[in-house]
């Protein structure tokens, strides 16, 4: 099954969970009319990119809501890191009134500004983000945590943010566990004392950073594995679970998007998480 698209207006009331039961099963929800007016001043960031080349993103990260990447006077970066804590606001209220069972368990993480073209140059396999992948951070464990992303496009002339889906992730892990190669917990506290790793990557972790390797190096799959394009239009957010839905980004440019993390067990079901897919499949709890 590939994963579904669900689209949710302005003036749902989710108080029945289904939202939430459907971004947890691996769903896209899309919201095509929530407001977040820039202002005249503000509509510079998206004329021309506000970023200083180093990176392919602007960010804030931490409560202090440092901006890392920019370009433009001093003036602009500043308007540009409020925008950004905006925008932060913005999905935090988002999740409260829509995924009300989240509010208060979900941490915010980085908020970042992309004004870049999707990056479509011959780049190694594994930095290639149109490949079919799920997320995971080499440097960031995330053990029992899920990866939420709140995206909208901010294009201003109509370009649509490209997308494609690929299938169910117990499909996709069926397909690949059995080519993974084994966890070392010596390795995961070796990397984390040299601290190439913020913390000990645990089984979990390891395995999803060889999952997102192995889809992105099997250009058989990449070809013929069930999927479906997706077109994000200028104005629209979309939520999802990407550690659990498998996605290429095709296209597009100005976008912002904010990551969140949310414990399993703060899930209304823990048992459609990747982490507890991952151990049904192999049959035992996971190290």
């Amino acid at each position: 099954m590939i994963s579904p698209i669900v689209t949710v207006f302005a003036d749902a009331h989710p108080s029945d969970g289904s939202l939430v039961e459907a971004l947890e099963g691996g769903a896209v929800l899309v919201f095509p009319d929530l407001d977040f007016p820039f202002s005249d001043f503000e509509t510079r960031f998206v004329e021309r990119p506000f970023a200083d080349g180093k990176a392919k993103n602007v960010n804030i990260r931490g409560e202090a809501a440092e901006l890392r990447g920019a370009a433009g006077t001093e003036e602009e970066k500043e308007a540009l890191r409020q925008l950004l804590i905006r925008y932060r606001r913005f999905s935090g209220e988002l999740v409260e009134r829509y995924l009300p069972a989240y509010a208060g368990k979900l941490s915010l993480a980085g908020t970042s500004y992309r004004p870049f073209e999707v990056d479509q140059r011959k780049l190694s396999w594994r930095r290639d983000d149109t490949r079919l992948h799920v997320d995971a951070f080499p440097s960031n464990p995330i053990g029992e945590k899920r990866i939420l992303r709140i995206f909208r496009n901010i294009n201003p002339s109509g370009q649509p943010r490209l997308w494609r889906v690929g299938e169910d992730f117990g499909s996709m892990a069926e397909k690949f566990l059995p080519k993974l190669p084994g966890y070392s917990p010596l390795s995961a506290r070796l990397l984390a004392g040299l601290r190439i790793t913020k913390s000990r990557r645990s089984e979990y972790d390891h395995l999803m950073l060889h999952l997102h390797d192995a889809l992105k190096q099997d250009l058989d799959y990449q070809a013929s594995a069930p999927q479906a394009d997706v077109r994000f239009e200028p104005g629209q957010t979309w939520v999802t679970f990407s550690d659990l839905v498998m996605h290429g980004a095709m296209g597009g440019r100005y976008m912002l998007e904010q990551t969140a993390y949310l414990p399993v067990a703060a899930q209304a079901r823990p048992e459609t998480s990747p982490q507890r897919i991952l151990a049904q499949k192999l049959g035992r709890p996971l190290r």
